[in-house]
């Protein structure tokens, strides 16, 4: 009848970290002749499982085992008669000492017997920290010091993916289980280790490097500490300090400005400006003209974009209207007010389809030519011109010679730099390119206002940076060569009717 050991056989609670590692220790298994008779895996994880495994205490029986083993023990049983005979003659004393002898001698055949394998202690199997005699089943003999694995190479294994950040994670619970160690001698070797335990979940980790990784400790709510590690990020780019360059450093043409741009829509949403007196009378109107749009019959502009202008509220700015004597019109769109003459100029309100309220200026006299409205004096967008400044159209022409050449042909240059080469201030020279009927655009991409000179056109725009450059370039009807080619177009004879 064959006898049998039995053991228990599991891969843990979060089983194997590769099917490699689970092929190998079945293997060990099968090398230990043990026989698995029953494995069970859990459902989410095949690499888990747990079982049960014999193998038996004596080798198969054979005929020439069995002789071999009967010839042994009746040599050994010859061996102790005449062992006996021989000593028959002795004291008691001695005689008790044989026996003993005898006794000891008999057990040591018993255990030199190849047909009998004592059972061997597998309760370290699974235990990665045991030697390869304790895991095979040798003497239990406690290693040296130095033999044994560092604490980072002992947690190592008992690691799982942290899923709620990089690396490699473990708590500090599960290795007080698997160690069979107090949790006080535990934090005791993580300190040791050089590792620091935070005291809150939201205090920053403390990097310790051990063969290449870096390891920490981190804390959740329910005070439960965690060791983790990861991979020592390699450097892969080194700061370096950069120069910091004005906005007047690089100087780069504007664009040619389309002329298609998008019609002008002015948002009617209001902005917090600070409370500040505004300018009554007159002079009001004069730091409003420059920063209007042509329009048909002179210039208009939003009130709400007027009133961020000149950083004022609509309320305020309604206010002073009111004082000129320009009355507001009902909110029915379309709806104009009376016209109020102030100076050389006629002003009136008027509200749009979507009920902003707009601003129209027109010269007193209709038939009045346009280059005697572009001699008056012209307030800048920010402080007034001074006083005696009479501004002309032909003050382009010396403007002229400062512009440089672009890539589209045309030829540009920045207003702050050409006031500087002038000498002048950058107020004084923008009145003076308003008073030649240059209007000053209010974003990048608003239509910009031509006016000729000499057989070219100038005009305002603004680049992407909010930078006011001059620009001009040849004018298509310069040579009259369009007209002509008009002029000698045929007419279409007319068909004869009988």
């Amino acid at each position: 009848m064959a006898l049998f050991e039995y053991k228990v056989i599991t891969s843990g609670k979060g089983g194997f970290a590769s099917p490699v590692l689970l092929e190998k220790f079945l293997n060990d298994l099968g090398k230990e002749d043990w026989e698995i008779i029953e494995f069970r895996t859990q459902p989410d994880n095949p690499l888990a499982f747990s079982g049960l495994a014999r193998r038996t205490t004596q080798r198969d029986w054979t005929l020439e085992d069995a002789a071999a083993a009967a010839a042994r023990t009746e040599v050994e049983k010859l061996r102790a008669e005449f062992a006996a005979k021989f000593k028959a003659g002795t004291s008691g004393g001695s005689s008790g000492t044989e026996k003993g002898e005898e006794t000891a001698a008999s057990d040591d055949n018993i255990h030199n017997d190849d047909s009998f394998r004592r059972p061997r202690d597998t309760e370290r199997d699974l235990d990665p920290t045991a030697t390869e005699d304790e895991a095979g089943g040798g003497t239990f003999e406690l290693p040296e010091e130095e033999e044994l694995p560092t604490f980072f190479d002992a947690i190592r294994p008992h690691m799982r993916r942290n899923q709620r950040g990089p690396g490699l994670s473990v708590s500090l619970e599960f290795l007080v289980k698997k160690f069979d160690m107090l949790e006080g001698d535990l934090v005791g070797a993580l300190k040791e280790c050089g590792l620091v335990i935070p005291a809150g979940e939201n205090e920053p980790p403390a990097y310790v490097e051990y063969d290449g990784d870096l390891y920490w400790i981190n804390i959740n709510r329910q005070r439960q500490l965690f060791i983790n590690t990861r991979e020592k990020p390699r450097p892969m780019f080194r700061t370096v300090q950069a120069q910091r360059v004005g906005a007047d450093a690089v100087e780069e043409p504007a664009p040619e400005q389309k002329s298609e741009p998008p019609a002008r829509v002015d948002s009617p949403a209001k902005t917090d400006v600070p409370s500040t007196p505004v300018t009554a009378g007159p002079e009001l109107l004069d730091k409003l003209r420059p920063m209007m749009r042509r329009s048909r019959s002179g210039w208009s502009g939003s009130i709400s974009f007027l009133a961020r202008a000149l950083k004022h509220s609509e309320a305020d700015l309604n206010a002073a209207f009111a004082a000129l004597g320009l009355r507001l019109p009902e909110s029915g769109s379309g709806e104009r007010a009376a016209q109020v003459e102030l100076g050389d100029y006629l002003y009136w309100l008027n509200r749009d389809g979507r009920g902003n309220l707009w601003i129209n200026v027109s010269g007193k006299r209709e038939n009045e030519p346009a280059a005697a409205a572009k001699e008056t004096p012209v307030a800048p967008s920010h402080e007034p011109a001074p006083a005696g400044a009479v501004v002309s159209p032909h003050a382009l022409a010396g403007v002229r010679l400062l512009l440089k050449e672009t890539k589209t042909g045309a030829v540009a240059g920045k207003v702050d730099r050409l006031a500087e080469e002038l000498g002048k201030s950058p107020a004084d020279f923008l009145a003076t390119l308003t008073g030649a009927g240059l209007q000053v655009p209010d974003k990048a991409r608003e239509k910009p206002v031509f006016v000729e000179h000499a057989g070219e056109i100038f005009w305002l725009n603004k680049n992407a940076k909010d930078e006011l450059w001059l620009n001009a370039k040849a004018s298509k009807f310069a040579d009259g060569s369009e007209g002509e080619k008009k002029s000698k177009r045929p007419r279409p004879k007319k068909k004869e009717t009988a």
